[in-house]
């Protein structure tokens, strides 16, 4: 922390002071918290934070990271570097080289010194670094509570703000406490920042601290500090005035009460600097110039006045209150302070300044953090020299790349791209040609997660290429990458442009490998597309280039390709053995995970739901090995959502989301988390949120629906679960039938649609619908499937729905109790057979199956199935003395009843039984549905009437 003292005692701020310290005992519970600290500059956000820093370092290890101010230029991880560095002097680079493992060469990248061997970028990967940070404050936190500061958020380059998202999502558990500060002022609008701060509110995983100007109390006792005397009132109405409650501004005018003030804002925080000597004002404008703490060598070479009268005008500089010391370095008291003597000077003055800095950086500061590239290329801008601003913004970008700041690259790419113009040499002077610049670009853009900016970037280079004079390799890859582009966001076009770069390797060049890999590229596209026949003769041509070109991992991605095609085509057998193939031949890691991910979702669309669990569970286990398991196997995590939803372990799944993996990923794997999202607000009867939420993205999935035929099944999907749980079968039943009149390719997606008809069609029989039609339509459909998917369980099931028989019911019930089977058929088969037992008026022998049937349901939290349950119990009359009303309530509603019966309201019940009040809100709309009543007051009159509560 800050070695320097503040020069008054803090105050008025202990309410806020109390939230951070509340946090912080959380935190030391085993629960992670994150708090972000925000208010206008001057605020005393810093301040906060290093007060509470002081009080806490004997019970906490406190490391502190600045964000730094490079103008619209960022460093890429610039608060993290410092506390990464911390962490490492804490636990010991022995055993946090242990704790990380592989990931120890990922964070070479950013601390050398744990790293065995320089680290090279084809050797890690951006998953194995965020693995690799988020391991080692775990270690930490295993030693004692661990407090983590970043300073000055709204100076955020992505790459931090990726991180910290990510550390906010997947810390679940551990003595970690993360505080952020942030100029609020700052923070434009849909900005980086600002989107970073509103997607993690969004997610309760951060709680927003806002700091107020201080009341009139307040002002005085700090400005009475300062002075060291009582004020009058007038002088503290003047303070008042003019300070409005800033802390920072307050201080800074007590000094003046006894004399006149400043006129503006500008005259109040050059006050202190326009009393300086000239060599203490030399000084501080020098450091005004600084992009990060300033060490004293730098600033020797700066100056050029001597060792003595630097210190003289150092010390004279800090006894005034402006410059502090921190951690041996130099820096301003406050950024308010900086930014005023900077914007001071006169524009060739500040020129002048920022040609020094560069010029001496690259003199004197090589391979050292206060020279890299980023602080060359905003020294350079600013000095107005654009040949070598573009210089330095191209090895910027280059070494933000390397280190998978691709958000920080990007932004050095596009000034890059800027001064291009303006520089007559540019490629000679950037030692690269302006398409392989826009190439790189577009690559970075993709990896920041900037797709629309990629396209446009990829765009541009291809209406620049002049096909006589272009190198054909390049040529093909802006193709390829373009097509790319268009299918991470999920539109139409990638295959057109796939087979003119195959045209173009195929007539000019001599590249096997790459014509293998556009042959897959080609041939997955043919298979989400739904074109199973023709992405089998394109990976099969695949195949046989990679064979010539020694590649087992395109030979693995070749037969994946197969693999699915065949099953959906209906050759089940024929695929698994093409998968058999593929995870064999699987070398690098991208072949392996793709081989997990897609055959686990084919086992999940068979129904084979044990084992793409544990096909996708040991993915999870080998992606660990390979230090990306909160990333890429954030992914794997998410293919296991369906099955998991399917066997009813629907708090499992809402944890994922919960922790929202998928944050930051493409926009089609956010499309697979929408869908499941959508699937799970349905179950717990939150039908209206499930609409709105399909509602946003609706129109994304009919755009990407029209090339990927499993993102148009998808959103069927959605449209049923959220039909459902508004209560309206009809339509849910309408999307299935649309579903089967649709003239588009058929997948797999469909089996479970169709099953889910058979619940349906019960469900509106009963209700007096005539579902003939219906059911012949989804009969023909289930005939039409191969041989090898038309028998077992599913069908079973799906006749005795579609045609009920007592003896074909109780069959089903049996099958629905096994495995592999979606867990909601075994309250569905109840319910069915439980009304044909009414029907026949075996009213004693239906009572224990709806009461099973209730039991299913409340256990599963469906909210759907208990109403059903509820609602055929009221109208068969199986209520009190049949075993209604105390059959079908669980232990934990019987709970609720009680408490609504001694007059309480859900805020209360919930303090009571330590639960939320929306999950009180769930049991009470439970309860009152089971009983048969529409009031609070009504369910407490029945309850005391009855033996419910007995």
């Amino acid at each position: 922390m800050p070695s320097f003292a503040p020069s008054s005692a803090m105050v008025g701020r202990d309410a806020d002071l109390a939230v951070v310290w509340r946090a912080f005992e959380s935190a030391v519970d085993g629960m992670p918290a994150a708090l972000l600290v925000e208010g206008e500059a001057g605020i005393g956000k810093s301040r906060l934070l290093r007060e509470f820093a002081v009080e806490v370092a004997d019970r906490a290890d406190v490391h502190v990271g600045w964000c730094l101010d490079l103008g619209a230029a960022r460093t890429p991880y610039g608060p993290l570097t410092g506390i990464l560095r911390s962490l490492v002097e804490t636990v010991g680079v022995d055993e946090a080289h242990q704790a990380v493992g592989v990931g120890a060469e990922a964070l070479g990248m950013l601390l050398p010194a744990l790293a065995s061997v320089p680290t090279e970028r084809a050797g890690t990967s951006p998953e194995r670094l965020r693995d690799a940070i988020a391991t080692l404050i775990e270690t930490a936190a295993a030693r004692a509570p661990q407090v983590l500061i970043v300073e000055d958020l709204h100076w955020a380059d992505e790459s931090t703000l990726a991180i910290l998202s990510f550390l906010l999502r997947t810390l679940t558990r551990g003595r970690i406490l993360l505080l952020l500060s942030c100029r609020s002022d700052d923070v434009r609008r849909g900005d980086a920042v600002s989107r970073f701060i509103a997607e993690a509110a969004r997610a309760r995983l951060l709680e927003r601290v806002a700091l107020q100007r201080l009341e009139a109390d307040a002002v005085r006792a700090l400005a009475e500090q300062i002075t060291g005397h009582p004020l009058s009132e007038g002088a503290l109405e003047r303070v008042q005035e003019r300070a409005e409650g800033v802390p920072f501004f307050v201080e800074e005018i007590a000094g003046c009460t006894a004399g006149p003030l400043p006129d503006g804002l500008r005259d109040i925080l050059l006050g202190r600097f326009d009393r300086l000597g000239d060599d203490a004002r030399r000084v501080v404008q020098i450091a005004s110039g600084a992009e990060r703490p300033l060490a004293h060598p730098l600033l020797v070479r700066l100056t050029d006045l001597g060792e003595e009268r630097l210190d003289d005008a150092l010390r004279e500089a800090m006894s005034s209150g402006i410059l502090v010391i921190s951690d041996d370095l130099y820096r301003f008291r406050h950024a308010l302070l900086r930014e005023a003597v900077h914007a001071d000077l006169l524009p060739g003055e500040r020129s002048r300044l920022h040609r020094s800095y560069a010029e001496t950086l690259e003199a004197y500061c090589d391979d050292t953090e206060s020279g890299d590239a980023a602080a060359l290329a905003y020294h350079w801008q600013l000095a107005q020299d654009e040949r070598r601003a573009l210089i330095a913004a191209v090895e910027a970008m280059r070494h933000a790349k390397a280190r998978f700041a691709f958000g920080a690259a990007a932004r050095f790419g596009e000034l890059a791209l800027d001064l291009w113009p303006h520089v007559p040499d540019a490629a000679d002077a950037a030692g690269v040609a302006h398409l392989e610049l826009l190439h790189t670009l577009g690559s970075i853009l993709r990896n920041a997660g900037d797709g629309e900016r990629a396209l446009a970037v990829a765009n541009l280079a291809l209406d620049e290429v002049d096909s006589s004079t272009i190198d054909p390799r390049l040529h093909a890859r802006l193709l390829r990458n373009k097509a790319l582009y268009l299918v991470n966001l999920g539109r139409a076009g990638a295959i057109p442009l796939l087979q003119q770069a195959l045209a173009i390797v195929d007539e000019n060049v001599d590249d096997d490998r790459l014509r293998a890999e556009l042959l897959n590229q080609l041939a997955s596209r043919r298979m989400i597309a739904g074109d199973r026949v023709e992405a089998i003769a394109i990976a099969t041509e695949a195949a046989e280039v990679a064979e010539r070109a020694h590649s087992d991992d395109q030979l693995s991605i070749a037969a994946n390709v197969r693999g699915a095609s065949r099953a959906h085509l209906g050759d089940i057998e024929g695929g698994i053995r093409e998968y058999g193939i593929a995870r064999d031949l699987a070398r690098g890691s991208t072949a392996e995970m793709r081989y997990r991910v897609n055959y686990s979702d084919l086992l999940g669309l068979l129904g084979r739901y044990r084992e793409a669990l544990l096909l996708a569970e040991e993915g999870l286990a080998r992606a660990r090995v390979l230090g990306v398991e909160r990333t890429s196997g954030s992914i794997m995590a998410q293919n296991m959502a369906v099955p998991l939803l399917e066997r009813g372990d629907i708090a499992r799944v809402e944890e994922m989301l919960a922790r929202d993996f998928m944050q930051g990923t493409l926009r089609v794997f956010r499309m697979y988390a929408t869908m499941t999202r959508v699937r799970v607000l349905a179950w717990r009867g939150r039908s209206a949120e499930a609409a709105d939420a399909m509602r946003e993205w609706l129109p994304a999935f009919r755009e990407t629906g029209g090339v990927e035929r499993q993102i148009w099944y998808d959103s069927v999907v959605m449209a049923v679960a959220v039909a459902e749980s508004a209560g309206d079968p009809r339509g849910a039943l309408a999307a299935i039938l649309a579903m089967i009149d649709d003239e588009g390719p058929v997948l797999l997606h469909q089996r479970r649609l169709l099953l889910q008809a058979g619940a349906i069609i019960a469900e509106l029989r009963a209700s007096g619908d005539d579902v003939v039609e219906a059911s012949r339509a989804v009969a023909a459909a289930w005939a039409a499937q191969s041989s090898q998917l038309r028998a077992g369980t599913w069908s079973s099931l799906l006749d005795a729905l579609l045609v009920p028989t007592a003896e074909a019911l109780d069959a089903a019930i049996d099958l629905a109790d096994g495995g592999d089977v979606p867990v909601t058929f075994r309250v569905v088969t109840r319910i069915e057979r439980a009304r044909m037992l009414v029907h026949a008026g075996e009213r004693a022998a239906a009572a224990p199956l709806l009461a099973d049937a209730g039991k299913i349901a409340d256990e599963l939290g469906h909210v759907q199935l208990q109403a059903a349950v509820a609602k055929f119990a009221t109208a068969a009359g199986l209520r009190a003395g049949d075993e209604g009303e105390a059959a079908l309530l669980t232990a934990r509603e019987r709970q609720v009843l009680a408490l609504i019966a001694e007059g309480l309201s859900n805020r209360q019940i919930g303090e009571r039984l330590f639960i939320s009040a929306k999950t009180v809100s769930v049991h009470v709309s439970a309860v009152l549905r089971k009983l048969g009543v529409s009031t609070r007051t009504e369910a407490a009159l029945t309850a005391r009437a009855s033996a419910v509560l007995s």
